[in-house]
């Protein structure tokens, strides 16, 4: 087991923004990008807390999903949105080259360049949110961490952080793989792929978005409980 403990947090769906040169393409689609379809609500806010907590290299996109979902591998149906996956194969190859590649590369290459050292462990923690809501089923769950099962210390850090955010706020609902598998397609999953479990633990953060929309004092409350608690586990 590695000795040192370095931490990168990272967040795909930080905002809904479309560069200038691509909003002809979202006419019709206004609504859509204010909505969690657009970004995830509070997801950055969450991601700057945890990066200064543990003094961690960030990376944030504030680039709308819906021009293209940098949490989806090259080929999945997603990765391109209703408002982009009819532009032409030299455009989406434009967004590509121009937003897609270069984060997925530097967050690759920053944990690369740990593990390379041979001087610690890489904790990675990928900040986002869901509605509370979704095709009118709700979500039943406060707090959501998403990892996978057969990585040891993923799955280790996943059942200590839950039974310290219950034993914190005995209110709230901390689910494991919920409301999406840890083990679907995403950034930690495909780095996975690339990095051995002894050196890379992949953890996805989700939480509930009505966490974020319920006032300040609220949604401070909140990320403060996930901060003191994280810090308890691995402090």
């Amino acid at each position: 087991m590695a000795s040192t403990t370095h931490f990168v947090i990272s967040c795909e769906h930080g905002g809904n923004r479309i560069p200038t040169q691509y909003r002809h393409l979202f006419h019709g689609f206004e609504v859509l990008l204010h909505s969690h379809g657009g970004y995830d609500r509070g997801a950055l806010r969450m991601a700057k807390d945890l990066a200064q907590l543990l003094n961690a290299s960030l990376f944030v996109s504030t680039t709308s999903r819906l021009l293209i979902d940098l949490n989806r591998s090259i080929g999945h149906p997603q990765l391109f949105s209703a408002a982009t996956k009819s532009i032409s194969a030299s455009i989406r190859q434009e967004i590509l080259t121009r937003y897609y590649l270069p984060y997925r590369n530097q967050v690759e290459q920053t944990i690369a360049e740990v593990i390379n050292r041979k001087d610690g462990q890489v904790i990675h923690i990928s900040s986002h949110s869901f509605t509370p809501m979704l095709d009118e089923v709700v979500r039943h769950a406060d707090i959501g961490l998403l990892y996978d099962p057969s990585r040891l210390g993923e799955r280790d850090l996943c059942y200590r952080w839950q039974a310290r955010l219950k034993a914190k706020a005995p209110d709230l609902i901390i689910r494991r793989n919920y409301p999406y598998a840890g083990k679907a397609d995403g950034l930690t999953a495909y780095l996975r792929r690339q990095f051995p479990a002894e050196v890379y633990v992949g953890i996805e953060l989700e939480i509930n978005q009505k966490h974020a929309a319920n006032g300040r004092q609220h949604w401070q409350a909140l990320r403060h409980l996930v901060l003191e608690t994280l810090h308890d586990v691995v402090g």
